[in-house]
């Protein structure tokens, strides 16, 4: 069963960074994408970034545009977030997401709180 371990939450305030990781262990396949949602206090959980893990196109939630980039190492099956310019609405528990297959709802990991403050 795939393992997925974010690291590199925290708390900042309004315009920092800050650079989540996801580190994939124990995958037996080709991954199709890694990415990450987000999920903040009463709210549905959304779709941040995501990297094509072959050709290495990347996807943004409109809202993050510009300001986050989503990056990986094929080598290590870890993929990177960065995330610049910082907003409290950017405020939510970060989760990973690793997709065997277009549309499959894929593997999550535990989830890594960012916290920005005005």
């Amino acid at each position: 069963q795939v393992q997925l371990v974010e690291s590199g939450g925290g708390s900042v305030q309004s315009g920092g960074s800050l650079r989540l990781s996801c580190a994939a262990s124990n995958v037996l396949f080709n991954i199709y994408t890694m990415g990450w949602y987000r999920q903040a206090p009463g709210k549905e959980r959304e779709f941040v970034a995501a990297i094509r893990q072959g050709t290495g196109r990347e996807y943004y939630a409109d809202s993050v545009k510009g300001r986050f980039t989503i990056s990986r190492d094929r080598t290590i099956n870890t993929a990177y977030l960065q995330m610049n310019s910082l907003k409290p609405d950017d405020t939510a528990v970060y989760y990973c997401n690793l997709k065997r297959i277009k549309g499959d709802e894929g593997s999550w990991g535990q989830g890594t709180q960012v916290t920005v403050s005005s």
